[in-house]
């Protein structure tokens, strides 16, 4: 009889875990720098900035960069940058212009 107790347990357990990325994608929430509110970790911000400036879209250099504290991979990299673009649309944009404003000035 505890045999099959235990695998209706099992069972329930596995429809539960239906979506992983569900599951990942709030894993991977939990995971972030403590957020206030609507605003991401000055650390976090500095880091993409890092990066972009440094490697631009070259997520595979980024996850080399002795910078990369958090032993981060290049896919968890590009979603730090991701959040990043998403919290803050704007200064995105004007960090990146800025960064390619500075490059027309070095030639």
């Amino acid at each position: 009889q505890g045999v099959e107790t235990e695998s209706d347990g099992q069972q329930q357990g596995k429809k539960i875990v239906r979506k992983p990325y569900v599951l990942n994608e709030m894993e991977f929430e939990a995971s972030l720098p403590e957020k206030k509110s609507n605003t991401l970790s000055r650390d976090l911000i500095d880091y993409v900035q890092y990066m972009i400036q440094n490697h631009g879209e070259n997520y595979k250099e980024m996850a080399r960069d002795e910078k990369n504290y958090y032993q981060d991979t290049p896919k968890q990299i590009k979603r730090k940058i991701n959040v990043y673009k998403n919290f803050y649309p704007e200064e995105y944009k004007d960090f990146v212009a800025s960064l390619k404003q500075e490059k027309m000035e070095v030639q």
